[in-house]
């Protein structure tokens, strides 16, 4: 039976229903029970609270929101349409996951304006969230006077249970509480169902409490179908409590207005079918045919475009005052937002002489960071835990800490996973921010699903990874990661670089900090061992991905490629080899992403195809080295787990000698 004639708000909250009950019909694939069952509450915050302009996506002051359950993603291209973002016609609604559309089958930022992160495995939106929210109190701090806010901006979040029920939301909703972020509000769509069937199967633990002992500030709203006060009650009292996030359990029925799908698992992930359609229209009361939205729903929803046009331009009055009144803190924050790097930034990396201190380039990455933060301010970071073993400290910048956001060094605490989905969410959160995050190379299995996801959502995290190789020694195999870096360089759109020495590590962050600025990630792979300082090496070098180290007279006979702490093995072999006569070249090869991006003709100089001979030397695993390495390359490498023993045992015992590099050489040219 039909309902009684809608109110205004029923047919705006039903144009949201029936768009992702129709998208998903028309491509025959999708979810449209999350935007069915939590149309209601996504309604109230868009309509009644968040600041955003449809007409400027990137106004910087606008409220952040994340679709945290990003399957539900009809919910999000449905209100940015709605609300006049021309992103998102109703012709890409028409057009969902089909090839070349703006609404793809989870909300991706790089394809959607309006979208801000992108959210496909469960959890990493909260803890891209988290790391938005941090962004906004860290500038607030920075920036924001007594007399003038110029950042004020809340991020808002829609969750579901498989969100809670991962382990990364936990991480990161941990550290949110401890940090009191009091502009984050959660709304936790609370349906109970997931693909499996209800979640009483696997998951009836108190959320409510779990969030409270978080640090939370927990609210529940009993009524998410129809209640809208009590909903947007729940959102005033968040806002209300300024010292920590806040979670609103709000209970909904998953396909809300579906007569036969509606609160089970068949409406998750699946297209209603022609006769439910009907049956649902009839129910709600829709008359309407697919994808046409009533007059007076869309003309309320388009208020947004107005509203937001105001909330910039007082914004605007508001940057103008504060630009008069503090002229340096204006043109500072404008660069920084602007992504607009210091000039001359790069003058501040250090440089080494050859044949001085050998060190390991963890420490050369230390004394790189902290040469750069004076000068880019924008740089901030942290470790999971590690600090002193990654030596990831800015010195003098004070830890980002509750009521200290101001501070630059981030505690992150035993924390992988969401410590990468964290800096993930504060480097696409729009602010210039360059976030980097530290842990040993061997825990990046810990975070791959964050770091992949900044390789595919374009965020310039830097990914500082210490104790590289077999090499770390004592922990052993479970520490020693043989395989990690074969299982990076597989990712697309990560740089992953392996420094040799200082003026290499140097190199490295050049190439970290433009890659950021550029929207890419990198990840740096640094040793333990104290490594020496080359001849020949070079920040230059690094930015090609390989270059020759040192040559013989002519046309060699041998390649000795290398990277990071293999290099100096190479060094030494090839003076051993030349001293019998033999023409070597060392080529260090930091980064096989940069090295393949560079022209044919400059690859072909580095490792000429006549020159048929190569050793490659890496203590990790083989995998890949065959495209530098031909039909009759060698390698020494590990294509087994290490073993717990001091270091210089291990490389010893694994074929990590100057001599055996001799010998394995000699072997190859017969």
């Amino acid at each position: 039976m039909a309902v009684a004639t809608q109110t205004l708000e029923e047919l705006c909250i039903n144009s949201i229903r029936f768009l992702a009950i129709d998208a998903v019909e028309k491509a025959k694939s999708g979810h449209p029970g999350l935007p069915m069952g939590a149309a209601p509450m996504a309604f109230v915050l868009w309509d009644r609270f968040m600041r955003f302009n449809p007409k400027n996506p990137k106004w910087f002051n606008r409220d952040r929101f994340v679709l945290s359950a990003g399957h539900g993603c009809m919910l999000q291209y449905a209100l940015l349409y709605l609300t006049g973002y021309d992103s998102v016609t109703l012709d890409d609604i028409k057009q969902f996951r089909q090839w070349g559309s703006k609404t793809p089958g989870h909300p991706e930022n790089f394809e959607t304006p309006g979208v801000e992160v992108t959210t496909g495995p469960l959890g990493q939106g909260i803890a891209n969230a988290v790391g938005l929210a941090m962004a906004e109190a860290h500038l607030a701090a920075k920036f924001n006077k007594p007399d003038a806010k110029i950042v004020d901006h809340y991020t808002y979040v829609i969750l579901g249970d498989g969100c809670n029920m991962e382990g990364v939301s936990g991480e990161a909703c941990s550290l949110a509480g401890h940090l009191g972020l009091g502009k984050l509000i959660a709304l936790y769509d609370d349906n109970h169902i997931s693909i499996d069937g209800s979640t009483d199967i696997a998951f009836t633990e108190d959320v409510g409490k779990r969030f409270e002992a978080y640090g939370w500030h927990v609210q529940a709203v009993s009524d998410g179908d129809t209640n809208l006060e009590a909903i947007h009650k729940a959102i005033e009292a968040a806002k209300a409590v300024t010292d920590k996030p806040s979670l609103i359990k709000v209970r909904t029925t998953i396909g809300y207005g579906s007569p036969n799908k509606a609160n089970t698992a068949g409406v998750h992930g699946a297209a209603l079918g022609g006769d439910e359609v009907a049956a649902t229209r009839n129910n709600l009361g829709w008359e309407h045919e697919p994808f046409v939205i009533p007059e007076d729903a869309l003309k309320h929803f388009r208020k947004a475009v107005d509203r937001g046009a105001e909330y910039e331009s007082q914004w605007n009055k508001t940057f103008a005052d504060y630009k008069a009144k503090y002229p340096q803190e204006a043109a500072e924050f404008e660069r920084q937002i602007s992504g607009k790097l210091p000039e001359g930034w790069e003058k501040a990396l250090p440089t080494y002489e050859p044949g001085s201190k050998a060190i390991a380039t963890r420490k050369t990455s230390e004394m790189t960071l902290n040469a750069l933060a004076p000068v880019l301010p924008e740089l901030i970071g942290g470790s999971a835990d590690l600090t002193h073993s990654n030596l990831t400290e800015l010195k003098g910048a004070g830890d980002f800490q509750k009521g200290q956001y101001q501070n630059r060094n981030l505690r992150f605490g035993v924390r992988e996973h969401g410590m990468g989905s964290i800096c993930n969410g504060i480097a696409l959160h729009g602010s210039g921010l360059i976030p980097y995050c530290a842990t040993f190379l061997v825990f990046a299995d810990y975070m791959r699903a964050a770091i992949r996801l900044s390789a595919l959502s374009e965020a310039g995290v830097i990914y500082v990874m210490t104790h590289d190789s077999i090499g770390l020694g004592e922990d052993g195999p479970t520490h020693q990661p043989v395989e990690t870096l074969a299982s990076l360089r597989a990712i697309p759109n990560l740089t992953v670089i392996r420094p040799a020495d200082g003026n290499e590590t140097s190199g490295a962050y050049k190439v970290a900090i433009e890659n950021a600025n550029q929207h890419r990630p990198t990840l740096l792979a640094l040793s333990r061992q104290n490594l020496p300082q080359l001849e020949g090496s070079s920040i230059e070098g690094v930015t090609k991905g390989a270059y020759i180290l040192s040559d013989s007279e002519g046309t060699p006979d041998i390649i000795l490629i290398g990277t990071g702490s293999e290099v100096p093995l190479c060094v030494d072999a090839a003076a051993k080899l030349r001293a019998e006569g033999k023409k070597v070249r060392v080529v260090s090869m930091p980064s096989w992403e940069l090295f393949n991006a560079q022209s044919e003709s400059y690859r072909e100089s580095v490792l000429p195809k006549a020159v048929k001979k190569r050793l490659a030397v890496e203590a990790a695993s083989s995998f890949g080295w065959c495209r530098y390495l031909g039909d009759e390359g060698a390698m020494i490498s590990v294509d087994r787990f290490g073993v717990s023993a001091p270091g210089g045992v291990i490389m010893e015992k694994f074929g990590y000698t100057v001599d055996n590099v001799v010998t394995k050489a000699k072997e190859l040219l017969g």
